[in-house]
């Protein structure tokens, strides 16, 4: 199964040979390790439901 890269966009194989899977590369898989670390990822939060809590 052909898939996109979700880091640079590039079709890539879904399979046992590709262990870089979804990435299309070791390349693709730290750079989007580097903006989770980075804290560049980030969920919204709904601050009108965290004060109730």
């Amino acid at each position: 199964m052909k898939i996109i890269c979700p880091q640079c966009g590039k079709e890539s194989e879904w399979s046992l040979e590709n262990p870089w899977r979804p990435f299309c590369s070791e390349r693709c898989k730290l750079v989007d390790l580097g903006k989770w670390a980075n804290e560049e990822y980030r969920i919204p939060a709904n601050k009108e439901q965290d004060e109730k809590d």
